[in-house]
């Protein structure tokens, strides 16, 4: 897909970080817009940032009632939709397996997981229609290689990745235009670190971590935009992604002990 232009791109999690980057560079190439994000205040200022000319509604990805609504609604306003990309997205803070409580899981299976098949899902119908279309899901590094104590957040990228890569190669969709991407970013300036559930139990540990995001919103935007306009399969996002990928293609025995030296150096 070379051109966007009059192009219908819906983005969840357009509040801020990579959702708001997106927001604006798919503006710039003239497509319209149909946004998402929980935080209306948020949405609102991406809303304004893109010159107040998209369809937005805020709500909860993890409500599936709502997120077939806006699929129908998003149609109905503009008759059509080319790409949609699931990028909302949350965080836990540093729990083991056994001290992440169920409730925990849900919450985030809700969002991440059940969010993204719910977007995919929903407009896959509307998207079929179309000559040249795309589905774009936001997994993480995290869904390349389990981490320490972050077996919840591990779960739903794993989930993303695993979802997004046989989706892709289903014959019933081969044989449309659909192309489906999984975006593994590495450590991205946003706020999802600080903005994880029980992250004012782990400020030290979050301002660490926050020293390894290495690239900005709008270049992730970018490098994700040019993964859509080549149709790829699998999309790495930030020198530390294509290093995290490397090693682990290399060597599982140096991916645990890279984990285990980056673990150590966080805390």
């Amino acid at each position: 897909m070379k051109e966007f232009k009059d192009k219908v791109v819906v983005i969840t999690g357009a509040g801020s970080g990579i959702g708001r980057a997106l927001a604006i560079e798919f503006h710039k190439k003239g497509a319209k817009l149909a946004l998402n994000d929980v935080n209306e205040a948020n949405l609102l200022e991406t809303v304004q940032l893109v010159g107040g000319n998209a369809f937005y509604q805020s709500f909860d990805v993890a409500d599936k009632t709502a997120f077939y609504q806006f699929a129908d609604n998003v149609i109905q306003h503009y008759n059509r939709v080319d790409v949609v990309v699931n990028n909302a997205g949350v965080a836990i803070s540093k729990l083991s397996a056994v001290e992440t409580s169920i409730e925990d899981y849900e919450w985030i299976l809700g969002i991440n997981l059940w969010g993204m098949m719910y977007g995919s899902l929903a407009f896959l119908p509307y998207l079929r229609k179309q000559k040249e279309s795309s589905i774009v899901n936001l997994s993480s590094v995290f869904g390349l290689h389990g981490v320490a104590n972050q077996s919840a957040y591990c779960t739903t990228k794993f989930g993303i990745r695993g979802f997004t890569e046989s989706l892709a190669l289903e014959e019933k969709l081969l044989k449309t235009g659909v192309s489906v991407t999984s975006v593994h970013p590495g450590g991205i300036k946003t706020s999802i670190a600080r903005n994880s559930r029980y992250a004012d139990q782990h400020e030290d540990l979050i301002k660490n971590f926050e020293k390894s995001f290495v690239t900005s919103p709008e270049k992730a935007a970018k490098i994700i935009i040019k993964g859509i306009e080549r149709k790829r399969m699998r999309v790495l996002v930030g020198y530390d992604a294509k290093i995290f990928y490397l090693i682990n293609k290399l060597s599982h025995k140096l991916m645990v002990w890279f984990l285990m030296r980056l673990g150590k150096k966080a805390m």
